[in-house]
């Protein structure tokens, strides 16, 4: 007797079972949920040196526990010695994770972690003053977690962002010449704001801080030119499209010979290494190598997106719908100069986070950070249970 074959049902060309159907809409859900896939990042530096005094970071695959990574990126550069800067490269980064208690889950990471670069700025600052060195240093540092970018910053080493067509300042400038805010907040302590005095009263050069002629409001290290110089960074995060976005982070020695339209521009289409190299070449093909001048480019590129496709010239409807705010507490002022703050004049889409006044700002983080016996409290109110790092 033979034996009928089992038969099985045939489908229509493009068709899929009930089951693949659920299981696939499943997973699309969960992955939703998740973010979806995380964007690639991609990243070069490029450095003509002058004083020695600049330094960079580039670390991507950085873990917070397994499964869970981010990158990040740095610009420090050092004056009246490499001190200050290199001592923050080796150090700044770990201090900011010490503020950031293991068991977070990403979206309380994102939340906690504007709170933990001030920290992070302020334990390195203090660290470093220990150490009875006269040298500081300007500090930009980016974390990127897919497509949540947090930037810091003290001092005048710019980080921008282009995103398809659109230029947006993710860091403020801490010179006194840029900043009236900033000049008011060291008066108003009892400092003194001034350009340098030649013979016959006559002023030349840039606004310093006096005693000791720091024209930076900010930074970290300068122990010898009193506490009107703060370490507190400036800080912003934002959130990207599904477009992804191009990032330079770069020295004063750039940012003096370039605005941030003419870099973008002279290295659009070029992969990061080589953009980074060229718009070194071009700030000092401008004005020449009278400063170090280094150049940080990253990449911040849709898993459904080839490289190539990135910096498009062709420009977006509203380039701010790009970004959206990812958190709203209080709307804040902020130190940045006229141009910039004309740029990023939109603040229900890019939300600062901090007050940056210096009197609201210590009263801040002083009860936020505790230091015993060296090691990092994070206090009950932020994030439950204290834990030392």
């Amino acid at each position: 007797m033979a034996v009928a074959e089992a038969r099985t049902p045939r489908r229509r060309h493009g068709s899929m079972a009930l089951a693949d159907l659920l299981l696939r809409e499943a997973s699309a859900e969960r992955a939703d949920a998740a973010g979806g896939e995380r964007p690639g990042v991609a990243a070069g530096q490029a450095a003509r040196a002058r004083k020695g005094e600049d330094y960079a970071l580039l670390k991507q695959g950085c873990e917070r526990h397994p499964g869970a990574s981010f990158s990040a990126f740095a610009m420090f550069d050092g004056h009246n010695g490499a001190a200050a800067a290199v001592y923050a490269k080796e150090r700044l980064l770990a201090n900011v994770l010490g503020c950031v208690p293991a068991h977070l889950t990403r979206d309380e990471w994102l939340a906690a972690l504007p709170r933990a670069l001030v920290a992070g700025f302020v334990k390195t600052d203090k660290d470093f003053q220990t150490r009875a060195h006269s040298s500081g240093t300007t500090v930009t540092l980016v974390i990127i977690d897919g497509s949540v970018v947090t930037a810091a910053s003290v001092g005048d080493s710019r980080c921008v962002l282009e995103a398809e067509g659109s230029i947006y300042y993710l860091s403020a400038d801490h010179r006194f010449d840029a900043s009236g805010e900033e000049v008011g907040r060291v008066t108003e302590c009892g400092g003194e704001v001034g350009r340098l005095n030649i013979v016959g009263g006559a002023e030349i050069g840039p606004l310093r801080c006096w005693p000791g002629g720091l024209c930076l409001s900010r930074s970290i290290g300068d122990q010898d030119v009193g506490e009107f110089i703060i370490p507190v960074p400036f800080v912003k995060q934002i959130k990207l499209s599904s477009a992804g976005g191009r990032l330079i982070i770069s020295s004063d020695g750039v940012w003096d010979a370039l605005t941030a339209e003419m870099a973008f521009s002279c290295a659009r289409g070029l992969p990061p290494e080589a953009a980074a190299d060229q718009i070194v070449k071009e700030a000092v093909d401008a004005k020449g190598l009278r400063d170090d001048t280094t150049c940080i480019v990253i990449d911040i590129i849709p898993p459904e997106k080839p490289k190539s496709t990135i910096h498009s010239r062709k420009k977006a409807r509203n380039g701010f719908s790009l970004l959206k705010n990812i958190f709203i507490r209080k709307r804040t002022s902020d130190t940045l100069s006229r141009a910039d703050t004309e740029r990023t004049s939109e603040p229900d889409l890019v939300e600062e986070v901090f007050e940056d006044g210096c009197p609201s700002l210590l009263r801040w983080y002083v009860p936020f950070l505790h230091c015993v016996d060296g090691s990092i409290l994070v206090h009950t109110q932020l994030y439950g249970e204290p834990k030392a790092s």
